[in-house]
């Protein structure tokens, strides 16, 4: 196995344990009884964990090591899935939850950092002197998005039909993990502890501000108003099978995501956003009509295209923070970018929120004409050449 296969391999299975929650939220509210505020506060506290993660390991890695950082990370997955599994046991369960959920989004937040930059270092020169530019982008987007589908696919089939449904998914995660961090081991490491000097401040360009940072939220909030938002709305025409259905938009948002990250990666950054941010408006007007039918059926075509919207953004995120970042930096600004990028999470509690005042089909709408008005601002941003940049002496 090729380094950059077993790096992005850990992408795979960080992804896998962090997003396999997002399927058993419905098992919570339903046999575990939590009310639908508990459920989002377990959601709320792996984004409390996921920031510094995030801003710390990204930063930290570009001076110490990819390596040094990413191997504890998916160590401490490990007992970390091991404490959400105690939340099937009434004494601790939801003490186990928080700790759990918060701890996965430490362990997430570095990983994704790290991961991320460590394969795109590995795909190219000396590791794999023939891979194209893109390449990187390309395979950190696919290992982190195929993760993301896999961990809710296979933890809502298992809390569905498996016994032991609040405890074995976490266990597969287990041992996946395991398998996971033997293969990590041997790996090269790309950026050897002092090769930098740099502190843990990260420099953001100026294009990064004004190109990448309007379309970031949308990355992740896509396939947030996909599997988060769609069942709530479609609420009781899911009667007897909420779990299943969340369970078959997650596969079909982030399978088609995956799916086109390998076309995504032909395009030109600013094409790749300006098309993401247009299947975005086009997914969400569906989704309105859907909540405004009550039709689970028209659900699934509008998180295909919400799907093909979260693949053509992240990989377009990605190679614009690659092309623009300094080599001393790259893991430091990656970690930005997808701190920006899980903003968009807050969308399905804000709505949630809002669904009092207006019904789901009207306030899908109006999440459409705003990420309408961020295609206006990145389609005009993108056109202007922007001069080097490079950060500031000490």
């Amino acid at each position: 196995m090729r380094p950059h296969t077993r790096a992005a391999a850990a992408l795979f299975a960080i992804g896998y344990g962090a997003n396999q929650f997002s399927s058993l939220m419905v098992m919570y509210r339903e046999q575990a009884h939590y009310s639908a505020v508990t459920v989002a506060a377990f959601f709320g506290v792996y984004a409390a964990g996921l920031v510094p993660g995030l801003l710390l390991g990204g930063p930290a890695s570009d001076r110490w090591g990819r390596r040094r950082l990413l191997l504890p990370a998916l160590v401490v997955s490990v007992p970390a899935s091991g404490v959400l599994a105690l939340g099937g046991v009434p004494a601790v369960s939801e003490p186990a939850l928080y700790t759990g959920r918060f701890a996965f989004g430490v362990v997430t937040g570095i990983a994704m950092a790290v991961g991320t930059s460590w394969v795109k270092e590995l795909s190219q020169a000396p590791w794999d002197p023939d891979a194209d530019a893109g390449a990187g982008a390309r395979r950190a987007a696919i290992a982190l998005s195929a993760g993301f589908g896999a961990g809710p696919l296979v933890a809502g089939l298992l809390a569905q039909w498996a016994p032991l449904p609040m405890e074995l998914p976490y266990l597969v995660h287990v041992v996946l993990t395991l398998a996971v961090v033997a293969a990590v081991v041997g790996v090269p490491e790309t950026r050897p502890a002092g090769a930098f000097r740099s502190g843990l401040r990260v420099h953001l360009p100026r294009r990064f501000r004004r190109v990448v940072a309007p379309m970031a939220p949308w990355a992740f909030g896509a396939p947030a108003l996909s599997f988060a938002v769609q069942p709530a709305a479609l609420g009781s025409r899911l009667a007897g099978f909420g779990l299943v259905y969340a369970t078959l938009l997650t596969t079909v948002t982030l399978g088609v995501g995956v799916v086109v990250q390998s076309w995504a990666r032909r395009l030109s950054p600013v094409t790749g956003s300006r098309l993401g941010l247009a299947a975005l408006v086009a997914g969400l007007l569906v989704a309105a009509c859907a909540a405004a039918l009550g039709s689970p059926v028209l659900a699934v075509p509008a998180s295909a295209v919400i799907g093909a919207a979260y693949g053509l953004m992240l990989v377009a995120g990605l190679l614009e923070v690659q092309r623009m970042a300094e080599p001393a930096q790259l893991g430091g600004l990656t970690a930005v970018y997808y701190a920006v990028t899980y903003v968009g999470f807050v969308l399905p509690v804000a709505l949630a929120a809002l669904s009092g005042v207006a019904g789901y089909p009207v306030l899908l709408v109006g999440v459409a004409v705003l990420a309408g008005v961020s295609l206006a601002v990145v389609a005009w941003t993108g056109r202007v050449r922007e001069p080097v940049e490079l950060p500031a002496a000490g």
